[in-house]
Formats: C-alpha cells, structure tokens, sequence
C-alpha cells in the first residue's frame, strides 16, 4: 500500500462528475488497483475514490498545468466503465509504501457469524424467489455479508449485524455506492439485517432506499418461529 498526503484537488469524470477542490488530503493507493482520497473527517468514508479493476498512470504536465502549480498529476482509469480520476498534487507532504501481506479479513462475533450462515441457508427470509450469490462479496473498501438476487434477477446486498445501529447503515451505503458503479451488479438493493435494529438507524436506511430485515436467532435455529421483514 502506498500512502501519500498532499495538497491537491481532484476530478471524477464518466457516469457521473464531481470535483473536490485544492486542500490536504490523505491518497491511499492499494495493491488490488484501487485509490481512496480521505479528508481529516468523516471518519472512514473517502471523499472520492476508485474501485478495481483501474489502471493508474502519471501524466506528463505541460506548460500550462505546471503554471497552476501541479507538481505531478496522476489519472487513474477503471478498465470496464472507462471513468476518469484524477488526482492534481500541488505538494507531496508525504509520500511511503508498505507492503502488508496477506489479511486474515474479519472475524466477527459468532453470533453473527452464524446470523450469516444461517440466513444463507434460509434466503428465502428476504422475500420469495430470493436465490444467493455468495457470502463475504468483496468489495474494495470490505467485503459485504451477502450477495443475493431477487426473483427478478436482480442484485441485493446483506449487511447483518447483531445490534443494527446507524453505523451498519453507513457501512452498508458505502458498500451500495461502490456496487452500483459496477455495471454487472447495479442496479443493486440493500438490505440491513440484524437482531434489533435501532429506530436512528431504521430511520436513516428507509430515507436511503434500504430495507430492514428484523433476524429471529432462535427462530433461525429451529427454536421458534419468528422473523420480521418490513
């Protein structure tokens, strides 16, 4: 992984534009391809990023751009939708790499754990015709719990927690805008799944199109019949 802080603005171009004007910015650059652009807020949610598979590229600066002050300019490209970032650095304030091996991934709690195997077993919990894709789906920020289809055929994304609070919710918007930018999966629905889902939290998935799924442990487990969907 290489980490750069800088000063530096940048542009996203393709399905959608946004820009982010000049200010110091923390740039990760992963080894799947992927770059993330981090402010010193919104805890761990970048401003911008770009998911694999991208290519990346250090662009010759011409006459003009180096009279704006660019030091070095970086344009990274994903290989199947062709969307653009790029990333203008004014100032390289640091700039390291490290290599990290192999990550375990995450181990939750086995409760949960088993909350996502159970209700991959039983996909049918979130609706009729539902079929699942896979557990733990990948994605470049994390993996989401569960992949699964519709009766339609199309995408639905899990995110199960034990306490469902406002940060699951985060977490599973996260992993939403990053799935619909992939054009075999988009559009793609989430579902927020867990054991008790606080009311902060149901409010917030519901403004943000997301469906709250209330999981039953005991019933789940052949002990009692007793799951909600709303």
């Amino acid at each position: 992984m290489r980490i750069v802080v800088a000063d530096c603005s940048v542009d996203y171009a393709g399905r959608l534009s946004a820009h982010l004007p000049r200010a110091k910015r923390v740039l990760m650059l992963k080894g799947d391809g992927s770059i993330l652009v981090h402010s010193d807020g919104g805890s761990y949610k970048p401003l911008n990023w770009m998911s694999p598979p991208c290519s990346h590229e250090t662009l010759e600066l011409d006459d003009e751009v180096r009279e704006a002050g660019i030091v070095e300019q970086w344009q990274v490209t994903h290989k199947k939708t062709a969307d653009k970032l790029i990333v203008s650095l004014f100032e390289i304030i640091h700039d390291s790499s490290h290599d990290l091996g192999v990550d375990p991934g995450l181990i939750k709690d086995g409760v949960e754990a088993h909350l996502q195997e159970l209700l991959a077993e039983q996909i049918d919990l979130l609706g009729d015709g539902h079929s699942l894709v896979r557990r733990e789906y990948m994605t470049a920020i994390g993996p989401v719990d569960i992949l699964a289809r519709d009766a339609s055929g199309a995408s639905v994304a899990v995110e199960i927690k034990r306490r469902g609070g406002i940060d699951g919710v985060e977490q599973l918007t996260r992993y939403l805008e990053l799935m619909n930018r992939d054009p075999k999966l988009s559009p793609v629905q989430g579902v927020f799944a867990a054991q008790e889902i606080k009311p902060q939290a149901r409010t917030l998935a519901e403004d943000r199109g997301i469906r709250c799924l209330v999981l039953d442990y005991d019933a789940m487990r052949g002990m009692e019949d007793k799951n909600t969907l709303f």
